[in-house]
């Protein structure tokens, strides 16, 4: 993770980047800046520049200085936007400070902060240049997922992570950000227990490990959805970035939800009622956290409850892989967008396009109007869409059900069933009874027509059709 000195560790001087130099200054970014890189190899020239002086080595080996490494990652972060048409002019943009998968660590939706920030300030000096002032500016918001019901940390650590999101959001300007704080137990009805007792109740009913970290993520972009419905907001960006997806490709895998895998790894997601997007999906995790390094920016280690299971055994061993070689990443993200996305994985057509600039309009005039409008069956808690087999079972119980429980249960998909639902049949009712109604509200007999069935069946033989053509490439290639 060090970089090279030129003094082979012996020390310079003041200002070597060696870690033994005596008198080496520890708070100094640009002392830290040559001892930091994502990869070994990094070099005294920036190599895109030319410039002097320490340079960080990313992903692939190249060497940058500070101001080429930040317009590197700034760059992927924009063209993420733009290319993907993820913020209009007329969007409210809630940024998920946490509530991600990827969201505890604060290096992401930190960074995802600063660079939505620096758009809008441009978008803000645009329009008051403007004659004409007509397209008007987005907004921006933050969301902050309080998940303390579910830890046994002090209550002022709590108290602090939340002054510092304060801080942090009112150092920038210009811009008005309002920041939102959503308790995960304020998605459960309290009726005559408390809010806090139902979400623990719930969770304690789930056996598996997994099952209980899978939930309380299905419950994050629960309650990042609430708060997004409740003030107004548009879309909602969060700071999942190469290195999350990596780990979810991987546990989704393990798991046996590869049906739904593509829905989870692409830019955009509408299939929840407010728009998800990751605009940092094409950024490693060393290197948002290097950025936050070089920049100074004011982070803050969120209180997230830490991943268990099968999650955590993924995130460990990509760890691992990420010290042998940052890139393979990446090589797991490009394997998993071989698969064709859902429908709901862009923006329809219907007047989207009307704020992009010329060069992107194609891109989105040309979608299919047939594939666009196509509605896709969702699990009522994880969202993801149901496979063949999944939507059989759905029509087979919708004819001889007699028990609203038995919709409930056939309109959760394999995985949930299989590591979220108790294992004794005969604690459902309960079980159900105390989910947000959100979710429960959802189940109507009628939601899965014929219709969507054999639809369904067309997109499985296409998916199973993508599989083929991809191992007979890779047959190829070898």
């Amino acid at each position: 993770m060090a970089a090279a000195s030129a003094c082979g560790g012996a020390g310079c001087g003041p200002h070597c980047s060696s870690p033994s130099a005596a008198g080496a200054e520890e708070g100094a970014p640009a002392e830290r800046m040559g001892r930091l890189s994502i990869a070994a190899g990094a070099t005294t020239t920036c190599g895109k520049c030319d410039g002097g002086g320490p340079a960080v080595a990313v992903s692939g080996g190249a060497g940058m200085c500070r101001e080429c490494f930040r317009a590197y990652l700034f760059g992927k972060f924009k063209l993420a936007v733009t290319s993907n048409a993820m913020v209009r002019p007329t969007d409210a943009v809630l940024l998920a400070f946490s509530g991600g998968p990827a969201s505890s660590v604060a290096a992401q939706p930190r960074v995802a902060l600063q660079f939505i920030h620096e758009m809008q300030s441009k978008a803000i000096q645009s329009w008051e240049t403007s004659n004409s002032q007509a397209l008007p500016v987005f907004g921006v918001g933050i969301a902050f997922v309080d998940e303390s019901a579910l830890s046994v940390r002090p209550e002022h650590e709590t108290e602090t992570a939340t002054e510092d999101i304060k801080s942090i959001v009112s150092s920038l300007s210009p811009g008005n950000k309002q920041v939102h704080f959503a308790p995960l137990e304020d998605l459960f009805s309290s009726g005559s227990k408390d809010k806090a007792a139902r979400l623990k109740e719930v969770l304690g009913m789930i056996d598996d490990e997994t099952g209980r970290d899978d939930f309380v993520q299905c419950l994050r972009m629960l309650s990042l959805q609430k708060t997004a419905l409740e003030n107004g907001y548009t879309k909602i960006m969060l700071g999942t970035c190469a290195s999350g997806i990596a780990c979810h490709v991987l546990s989704a895998t393990v798991k046996g939800q590869g049906y739904s895998l593509p829905a989870d790894v692409q830019y955009v997601d509408t299939r929840w009622e407010v728009p998800v997007v990751l605009p940092l999906h094409d950024c490693l995790a060393q290197e948002l956290s290097l950025l936050c390094v070089l920049d100074s920016l004011k982070t803050q280690q969120l209180l997230d409850s830490p991943c268990s299971g099968i999650n955590s055994l993924v995130a460990s061993f990509v760890s691992r892989l990420r010290e042998e070689n940052p890139s393979r990443e990446h090589t797991i993200l490009r394997t998993a967008q071989k698969l064709k996305p859902f429908p709901f994985n862009k923006f329809s057509a219907n007047g989207y396009h009307d704020f992009l600039p010329s060069r992107l309009r194609p891109k989105f005039q040309n979608v299919d109007t047939n594939e666009s409008t196509f509605s896709e069956i969702l699990c009522l808690i994880c969202g993801s869409p149901f496979s063949e087999s999944e939507l059989q079972n759905l029509e087979n119980t919708k004819h001889k059900a007699q028990k609203k429980i038995d919709l409930y249960t056939a309109h959760c998909c394999q995985s949930c069933r299989f590591q979220i639902l108790p294992a004794a049949t005969d604690t459902y009712a309960h079980f159900f009874s105390l989910l947000p109604k959100f979710w429960t509200e959802k189940v109507d007999p009628a939601s899965a027509s014929n219709s969507s069935l054999s639809a369904l069946i067309l997109r499985t033989v296409s998916f199973r059709d993508q599989i083929e053509d991809y191992l007979l490439e890779e047959d190829d290639v070898n």
